[in-house]
């Protein structure tokens, strides 16, 4: 069966959710071009959104309502071949969202998702309940329908076993949100039916996304290297903890880990985007694989107990975590122990944290420079050079973290999760937006 086959029936479990209405989107944009050209007019095209909330489900056809009119309106060039020569933009927006909406089948039901040919799996990431609803879909769907899973961490092998799936299922993880982010993690099972890799493939290619496999080991890459990267700031955080309040640490961490390092957000403040109580999640789920190493944060346990979690607010605003947000932009640091946030404007705390870390070589450039600059390499190899002559403690934390940056890329390829830095570096890359890879050449 073919891809084009198989995109006639389709169904997203969790659809009203933050990843699968990005996911549903996606896939409501193909199946509608599919459904625009002249050979298909007469075909039936139907995407089941299938989530437990009446309500999620109205909102998410409201969203793809309006996310759909800003497609047409970007892209009219490249829609304009399904629509009669001389047809306005206005006119091809009515179309277009006329032939969504009428593929679209909104349900609470499971049931919904009989007849699919693929079937795009967002709940939570918990194994069981992933298990409990593949076993019903097993018996609600066809023998020849393919599974998409959009795990994070948990092995798609350990799901096959469970429900015998006969290879049916593969991990299609999008990075958030779907509909932005470039990157989608194609985590290959040992046990999978021939034709699925190619098919995911391809339909990566039709979504536009950049696809990184990863074999089939939890965590895989991207949470592979997130989760132990996470743990050495804590780490470290813990033990500066011994010289300075905590608070200061976490900024120390933090500022190091975003303006030495060069990268979008501090290691504490993408803590707080993926949520702390997602984070130790996905090292519950993962510590059992590797029980050579100490996947766990007694801290993180702690937070999350206080009802420190970080996430996001239904509107997309950060909720605070590690960190405290205003107008989006980090504002203080929770202290455990007073069990509140200590804000930068109290005090000079923040000063003392800076002047602990120390000045930067005049040849450092942010984040965002670099990301617009074609001769980013020389750049990072002058910036990179210059700090290993700084003698500070920002230089010293920096060396440490790139070096253990490294340590862990290097062991995703000697454990077999990826094979090889390139897929590694990509997938920091592309679905972190890091601007080098943690296999390179700058690290000391």
């Amino acid at each position: 069966m073919t891809l084009d086959h198989r995109l006639e029936k389709v169904a997203v479990l969790g659809a009203g959710g933050k990843m699968g209405s990005g996911i549903s989107l996606l896939l409501a944009r193909e199946m509608t071009m599919q459904k625009l050209r002249p050979e298909n007019r007469n075909k039936t095209f139907q995407l089941s959104l299938i989530d437990l909330s009446d309500n999620a489900l109205t909102g998410l056809q409201k969203y793809l309502v309006v996310q759909s009119k800003r497609f047409v309106e970007k892209n009219a060039d490249r829609l304009q071949p399904f629509f009669a020569e001389g047809t306005t933009v206005e006119t091809m927006t009515e179309s277009f969202i006329a032939e969504l909406q009428s593929l679209i089948n909104p349900s609470t039901e499971l049931a919904a998702a009989k007849d699919s040919r693929m079937v795009f799996e967002a709940i939570l990431e918990k194994i069981d309940l992933k298990t409990s609803v593949f076993k019903q879909l097993k018996e609600i769907c066809g023998a020849d329908t393919y599974f998409f899973s959009n795990t994070s961490s948990i092995p798609l092998h350990e799901l096959d076993d469970r429900v015998g799936l006969d290879g049916r299922i593969i991990g299609f993880h999008f990075y958030n949100p779907p509909a932005v982010q470039k990157l989608v993690e194609l985590i290959l099972p040992k046990k999978i039916q021939p034709d699925l890799p190619e098919i995911a493939r391809e339909l990566g290619k039709r979504l536009r996304k950049i696809i990184i496999p990863s074999n089939d080991i939890a965590g895989f890459i991207g949470n592979g290297h997130f989760m132990r990267d996470g743990l050495h700031g804590i780490a470290e955080v813990e033990r500066l903890a011994a010289e300075m309040p905590f608070p200061e640490a976490v900024y120390v961490m933090n500022r190091v880990s975003q303006d030495l390092l060069i990268r979008p957000m501090g290691i504490f403040q993408l803590i707080d985007y993926v949520g702390l109580d997602i984070f130790q999640s996905i090292l519950n789920i993962m510590s059992p694989y590797f029980p050579d190493e100490h996947l766990h944060s007694s801290l993180i346990d702690s937070l999350v107990e206080q009802s420190v979690k970080g996430g996001q607010f239904s509107d997309g605003s950060q909720k605070d975590g590690f960190l405290k947000y205003v107008d989006g932009r980090p504002a203080g640091v929770f202290d455990p122990a007073a069990g509140e946030y200590r804000l930068f404007s109290e005090g000079n705390w923040r000063e003392n944290a800076d002047a602990y870390i120390g000045e930067l070589p005049k040849s450092h450039v942010s984040w965002k420079t670099l990301l617009k600059d074609a001769a980013k390499h020389t750049a990072l190899e002058t910036y990179f050079s210059d700090l290993q002559e700084f003698d500070t403690n920002g230089a010293k934390l920096a060396a440490a973290y790139m070096k253990r940056s490294k340590a862990i890329g290097e062991l995703l390829i000697a454990a077999g999760v990826s094979e090889s830095a390139e897929d590694v570096n990509g997938v920091l890359m592309n679905g972190f937006f890091h601007v080098y890879g943690p296999i390179n050449d700058y690290t000391p």
